[in-house]
């Protein structure tokens, strides 16, 4: 059995990327003070999960703002209020978004899942074009291993992040988010084209949206997603990553029936049905990444138990 964790609070134990935001934000510091704090945590970050023994070590999990903004810069989603002409978006484009500036307001926050934590609001529409915009998930991953530390990057998943999306201002309240799938996967292969090149063994999808209520149209687009993925994420392990609740029942043989992936994750903590249908019937030569520690909870969480 080897040890997994999701992911790892990055805000540093005396808060420090909270301090050095509102520094940068407020003008008294600059980018590079900035990016040499997220340097130094995401460092002491990585060797305290090597140092704990940890196997699975996950990447790409560090934000200035919340992971799926990181998404929406690697994919070039960015609205057109904000003059975005291409090439790589860098910390103006990225806090104009998160923050607002002088001329425009900020993307909308909204709560992520039913945690007390927010992120910000992709605005999509069907004119939208993605372009791969942000080199962050490769460039966390060169940087972790020149360190000596191999990770796993972690990148919210593309069904995820389109059901995670709202229509644009002017486009219809029925548009379909899910018809923009082909579009953003072109992205997705060249950000894993590159983690294969770089030495990746393991790539991480994050896939929460599975654990709603979903119907068998976007089960479907979910399956799309994936088959479309599988001759570029060959060669490389795939995990697909689920928490906050059971994922149900048409939503866990959809996913356990995908081909390309090696593993699957689930959080076996909040709820007990998932367990149930692990035990029923789990695909033979995978990995199952249980999840077992609670991590809202982990002052409280009984060892005995989760082992």
């Amino acid at each position: 059995m080897a040890s997994h964790i999701v992911g790892y609070p990055r805000m540093g134990p005396k808060r420090e990327l909270k301090f050095a935001l509102e520094s940068f934000c407020d003008g008294k510091s600059s980018a590079e003070e900035l990016q040499k704090v997220a340097t130094d945590l995401r460092s002491s970050i990585w060797k305290q999960m090597a140092d704990a023994g940890i196997k699975f070590i996950p990447g790409n999990t560090f934000s200035y703002y919340d992971q799926v903004l990181d998404t929406t810069a690697m994919l070039g989603a960015v609205p057109p209020r904000y003059g975005w002409n291409g090439g790589e978006i860098g910390f103006d484009m990225y806090f104009s978004m998160a923050r607002g500036n002088a001329s425009v307001p900020a993307m909308e926050m909204t709560k992520w899942f039913d945690t007390n934590y927010h992120y910000i609001v992709p605005e999509l529409g069907p004119d939208v074009k993605f372009s791969y915009a942000s080199y962050k998930a490769v460039d966390e991953y060169k940087e972790a291993k020149a360190l000596g530390i191999e990770t796993v990057p972690v990148i919210a998943g593309p069904f995820s992040y389109l059901l995670l999306s709202k229509p644009a201002k002017g486009v219809e309240i029925s548009f379909s988010l899910l018809s923009l799938i082909d579009k953003i996967l072109p992205v997705y292969k060249e950000v894993v084209a590159e983690l294969k090149e770089a030495g990746a063994g393991w790539i991480q999808f994050d896939e929460p949206k599975l654990v709603m209520d979903l119907d068998a149209h976007e089960l479907q687009a979910f399956t799309h997603a994936y088959s479309e993925l599988e001759a570029t994420l060959s060669g490389v392990n795939v995990l697909i990553e689920t928490y906050f609740a059971d994922v149900p029942v048409e939503a866990y043989k959809t996913l356990t029936a995908l081909k390309g992936v090696s593993g699957f994750g689930f959080d076996l903590i909040r709820r007990t049905k998932t367990l149930d249908l692990i035990k029923g019937g789990f695909p033979s030569g995978k990995f199952l990444f249980a999840g077992v520690v609670d991590g809202r909870n982990i002052w409280a969480n009984d060892l005995a138990a989760s082992y």
